[in-house]
């Protein structure tokens, strides 16, 4: 059976709406011919170059990534540009690149956030967020763990269910606090502290968390705060994407799951604890 970027594109959209992506966001298909016909599709969260080197390697004919690789307007892609080049790698091996991110993010049941719930093993997760146009959708998720831990047991949990990263995990709270409900939000969530106190959540875990909210978060009633690398808390959709792709199509199409770590920090100096 013969599957064409066309339908795949279609199976993605069926999946993760674009029509739920930010205004500002950027989604969909960046480059490919939806008429080429599809074998092999290799899902990122960040279009870079060692991921395009990946695509070569492989022989995929697309590359389904996260993160967007255009964002402003751009009047050309010229192979010596950093991007441009990206895009001249890709189009020269006969591959195409798709971008699922914020319509991801708040995709109901296969997305970056039900992803990350899962990974951490939280019970009956609901949107933090809910969409005004889907309750079911939304951003970020609260649930619960099976049972109670600690806050340093949760980091922990945390470390253990993510990629390794440089940064690791960093938790602001007292480490006793009895952590049940969980809050969580895949890439740059801290605009979402409000949310989770709300729903009682006893901790946020999300990324790119600033000194100042989470200090004043500190000083009132709230939840503690986890904060991990941006890549890793985006990862987990990977796998669960790719698998419901291959399912969605009823497996006519390989999926592969990149394991390059693309976090950008790559050294931490200091004291651990």
């Amino acid at each position: 059976m013969t599957v064409t970027l066309g339908e795949v594109v279609a199976a993605l959209e069926a999946r993760y709406d674009p029509a739920l992506a930010e205004d500002w966001d950027a989604v969909g298909l960046v480059c490919g011919d939806p008429d080429e016909p599809v074998q092999r599709v290799l899902f990122a969260v960040d279009p870079v170059g060692a991921v395009v080197d990946e695509v070569l390697e492989t022989g995929a004919q697309l590359l389904v990534t996260h993160h967007p690789l255009f964002l402003t307007a751009v009047h050309g892609v010229p192979a010596d540009d950093p991007k441009g080049r990206l895009v001249h790698r890709l189009v020269r091996a006969g591959a195409g690149l798709y971008v699922a991110h914020t319509n991801a993010d708040r995709a109901p049941g296969t997305g970056v956030n039900d992803a990350l719930a899962a990974a951490l093993g939280l019970i009956g997760p609901t949107p933090l967020q809910p969409a005004a146009t889907d309750p079911r959708a939304g951003l970020g998720r609260v649930g619960r763990l099976p049972e109670p831990v600690t806050l340093e047991r949760f980091a922990e949990m945390v470390a253990a269910a993510l990629p390794d990263t440089v940064g690791g995990v960093r938790a602001a709270g007292d480490p006793r606090r009895r952590i049940e409900t969980v809050a969580v939000c895949g890439g740059s969530g801290g605009s979402l502290l409000p949310a989770a106190a709300a729903a009682g959540a006893d901790v946020l875990l999300t990324s790119d968390l600033r000194h100042h909210p989470v200090s004043e978060a500190q000083e009132m009633p709230g939840p503690a705060v986890c904060d991990v690398a941006h890549f890793a808390s985006e990862w987990p959709w990977l796998p669960v994407a790719a698998d419901v792709l291959h399912r969605d199509l009823d497996g006519a199409v390989e999926v592969v799951v990149s394991r390059r770590r693309t976090d950008p920090w790559t050294w931490h100096a200091g004291a651990d604890g």
